[in-house]
């Protein structure tokens, strides 16, 4: 079972691979996914936000929750299903699943349609967490669920879920802030994105479920080995060259991309994964003409991101 100790670092959250009429492309993923392992990262998670979580049939969910544990199994990395879902049913069959594939862990964010009132926060951890008793617990908490939890309202969840480990804090959310990540440190390990690192690292923040490991893991395993070593101003100097390729993604954002296709932008950007950047609409997929111009745009701004 899983600790602290290993709930750090940069989990790699994968996207998913799909082929041109948009099924599942599992040799593809299965190569990636190897190929993220072998470069030593801390582990694997999928079916969070990148993984496209909201945009699979439960069946497409269970054969890529099965593909990853068997690799990362055979790897010998750790791995976290994401098992969110729009109700709380939802999440306990994913919960079930997770349990019987021997997944390390998973992640759970609240239901993201109707917003959960107050008095059902603590309620709905404990039924989801009923259906995989045992299993380590990482809170995705995001402002897409439509409400930032307080501490009092971490420390309820913790208390009523012992094995809950780790929150993934998003913008909005209180662990992304000086103060409020200290106080979950306490308790629990606080996950912010890579770039916050040298800001929020001095207060506790650990990890990361990152979109960005796959586009150069030496790059990113580094920056964690200087967060462990609070070489703060060493970090801080990569911190920035991550804020600056922000400046690159900005005509992305104006044609209106999401997570996801940033994600298989980053991912494919640097050649090292090499599942076709498309993803499942409504929403914008990214292509290779868009691969191929992030690609220029680094070769003269970050270089650095570029070396794998």
């Amino acid at each position: 079972m899983l600790s602290r100790k290993e709930l750090v670092g940069s989990w790699a959250g994968m996207p998913v691979a799909w082929k041109e009429d948009w099924s599942f492309d599992e040799a593809a993923y299965r190569a990636d996914l190897e190929r993220t392992c072998q470069a030593g990262v801390p582990g694997v998670y999928t079916a969070g936000t990148t993984g496209e979580f909201y945009a699979l049939e439960f069946d497409e969910w269970r054969a890529i929750a099965k593909a990853t544990v068997e690799v990362c199994r055979a790897c010998g990395t750790p791995v976290m299903l994401g098992i969110t879902s729009t109700y709380t049913l939802g999440a306990q069959r994913r919960a079930e699943y997770a349990i019987q594939l021997g997944a390390d862990a998973v992640q759970l964010a609240l239901p993201y349609w109707l917003e959960v009132k107050d008095h059902e926060v603590v309620r709905f951890f404990q039924e989801v967490t009923d259906a995989c008793p045992g299993m380590i617990i990482s809170v995705y908490e995001t402002m897409r669920a439509k409400k930032s939890l307080s501490i009092d309202q971490h420390r309820a969840i913790h208390a009523a879920v012992p094995t809950y480990l780790a929150v993934k804090s998003n913008a909005g959310t209180i662990g992304c802030t000086p103060e409020g990540c200290r106080q979950l440190s306490e308790f629990v390990n606080v996950w912010v994105g890579e770039a916050l690192w040298s800001d929020l690292g001095p207060h506790g923040a650990i990890g990361c479920a990152s979109a960005v490991v796959y586009m150069n893991p030496r790059v990113i395993l580094n920056m964690f080995r200087l967060l462990v070593d609070k070489n703060w101003d060493e970090l801080a100097r990569w911190c920035a060259i991550l804020h600056k390729l922000g400046a690159g993604l900005v005509p992305f954002g104006d044609r209106g991309f999401e997570d996801t296709a940033y994600d298989h932008l980053q991912g494919t950007v640097a050649d090292f994964l090499q599942m076709h950047p498309r993803s499942r609409g409504p929403y914008t997929s990214c292509t290779e003409k868009d691969v191929a111009q992030l690609r220029s745009w680094m070769e003269k701004n970050v270089p650095e991101l570029l070396e794998l």
